[in-house]
């Protein structure tokens, strides 16, 4: 009898294996996560899902896109940025002016966008090896700032009116501001998933570990042999990449742009998600980016507190941050691992404790 259900035995053996492998991978969790977010919008698309919680999950997700390129650059390489706003309005402005005003296709403007960012990102990143620190952040937030009031004041991006696009068509997708469900979520989505497997696959490649060892001492490093000017441009490129990438997303999403939405409070929040969400962990940055950019939407709107002082919310957020600078460097993510360890251990006492009721101790 035994023998015969050997083989049926062996092969859900196998099969156990086999799936403990998948479930294993570092694209595993990446990829359930871009089909959980696909399927909320298929689901969405019937009108089953308030078209709110659609509209509200694409500008967190296109944020949570340039947070992982500023986690490259703080928590790894371990320099500073102030720019970030100004590098994503200057992608949104670009790709709407190249599509609106010089007949471009939208698919040619954003690779143009790309291009420009790997330009800014290059001088940016040859800026870095002079200043460091609080200066190199200093030097961001003025480049940042010129950007800002050249979008206030150009006749080129509308001014203080802001950029308005009648429609734009990127990938043979129409968006407009009228669209309630818009079908570019699953672009963005689509580019999410990829971002994380280039962002999981640059974090464990020597590249990550030299860009770790730079932050760590400059000096080692370099008695290393490793090259501080290639690691630092690298760094600087992608999260400059990133950002505009995500300016152009957001511009193609809503076909509106304004220069308030670009100033210094939109980069200091990159920097509070990336720092309350954890500095090394790109699924700490996805929780921090959902608590600074989503739990205004989701959870503070509905407090009448945060309804009669709609920028309190901006005290929530620098409280979260002293908190996790004082007591949790690592981040959020630091914190639920260590709950998710406490709650193993308590549960194996609970087990032991209830074989020993039961069964009474071992006497080996």
């Amino acid at each position: 009898m035994n023998l015969k259900h050997t083989p049926k035995r062996s092969n859900f053996k196998q099969y156990q294996a086999k799936m403990r492998t998948w479930t294993n991978h570092p694209y595993f969790p990446i990829i359930f996560l871009g089909i959980v977010l696909i399927l909320v919008q298929l689901i969405g698309s019937t009108g089953l899902i308030r078209p709110s919680l659609l509209n509200f999950l694409s500008p967190v997700l296109i944020r949570y896109m340039v947070s992982l390129g500023f986690l490259l650059l703080l928590g790894y390489a371990g320099l500073a940025s102030l720019g970030t706003a100004g590098f994503m309005g200057l992608g949104s402005y670009l790709i709407g002016y190249l599509f609106q005003t010089s007949g471009m296709s939208a698919e040619i403007a954003f690779l143009v966008g790309l291009a420009v960012s790997l330009g800014l990102g290059a001088m940016v990143g040859f800026i870095s090896l002079r200043v460091e620190g609080m200066y190199l952040a200093i030097v961001t937030l003025g480049l940042a700032e010129i950007l800002k009031n050249f979008f206030t004041y150009s006749p080129l991006t509308g001014a203080t009116d802001g950029m308005r696009l009648q429609f734009i068509t990127f990938l043979g997708i129409t968006s407009s501001n009228t669209v309630v469900y818009n079908p570019i979520n699953y672009v963005i989505m689509v580019l999410v998933v990829i971002v994380m497997i280039w962002m999981v696959n640059i974090i464990n490649s020597p590249t990550g570990r030299a860009m770790l060892s730079i932050k760590n001492s400059t000096s080692a490093a370099q008695a290393m042999g490793i090259s501080i000017m290639k690691y630092r441009l690298q760094a600087f490129l992608i999260a400059t990449l990133l950002a505009v990438m995500g300016g152009m997303l957001g511009m193609i999403r809503t076909t509106t742009s304004f220069p308030g939405t670009w100033g210094i409070d939109l980069s200091l929040n990159v920097l509070a998600a990336v720092v309350i969400g954890g500095t090394k962990n790109i699924w700490g940055v996805l929780i921090g980016t959902f608590i600074v950019f989503g739990l205004k939407d989701l959870v503070l709107a509905r407090i009448p507190f945060f309804q009669t002082f709609s920028n309190a919310h901006l005290m929530f957020s620098g409280a979260l941050i002293i908190l996790v600078v004082m007591f949790y460097p690592g981040g959020v993510i630091r914190a639920l691992i260590d709950l998710k360890k406490l709650a193993i251990k308590v549960f194996t006492k609970i087990k032991t404790s209830w074989k020993e009721y039961t069964y009474g101790k071992s006497t080996e």
